[in-house]
């Protein structure tokens, strides 16, 4: 039965983490529009690096996202051609749709495995009030959080 899969669980927890990254992607976007209006109220206030670190913090949120996507569908036992990114079987070694050859070894699982779990990070990112604009540095702590996120990643 499909209900007792464990691919599901697994499945589920990636979907799960992909909806709360959507979360905070929503409440940065909110963060940058009220750190930009405040910039258009009073033109001496210059909020630069704070806008400019939660668009950095977006778009390895949107990396994430895709991260997972790509393991939703290894799960699945699928991966994307490269070339024209249809969805193809794992052990196939070329695309039915434009007959590109994969690599060698593309039917491996998409990236390392994280030792930090991705829904604690998230979850302290989310504890940020929309209101109040973080200063300096914890932006720049949650940005190299992220880089080193991504470092592991490589890994």
């Amino acid at each position: 039965m499909a209900i007792f899969d464990p691919k599901t669980k697994v499945i589920a927890g990636y979907q799960r983490s992909i909806d709360e990254k959507n979360r905070v992607i929503a409440k940065y976007y909110d963060q940058i529009g009220r750190l930009y209006y405040g910039q258009y109220k009073d033109m001496s206030v210059d909020v630069t690096k704070d806008i400019n670190a939660r668009c950095e913090a977006v778009s390895e949120l949107y990396n994430e996202i895709k991260d997972c996507e790509l393991k939703i569908l290894f799960e699945k036992g699928l991966k994307l051609c490269p070339n024209c990114g249809k969805e193809n079987m794992l052990a196939y070694a070329f695309c039915f749709a434009c007959g590109a050859k994969f690599e060698a070894g593309s039917e491996s699982a998409p990236g390392a495995v994280k030792t930090e779990k991705p829904e604690e990070k998230v979850e302290a990112v989310a504890e940020t009030k929309a209101e109040e604009a973080p200063s300096e540095p914890e932006v720049k702590e949650e940005t190299s959080e992220a880089s080193e996120a991504e470092e592991n990643k490589a890994e």
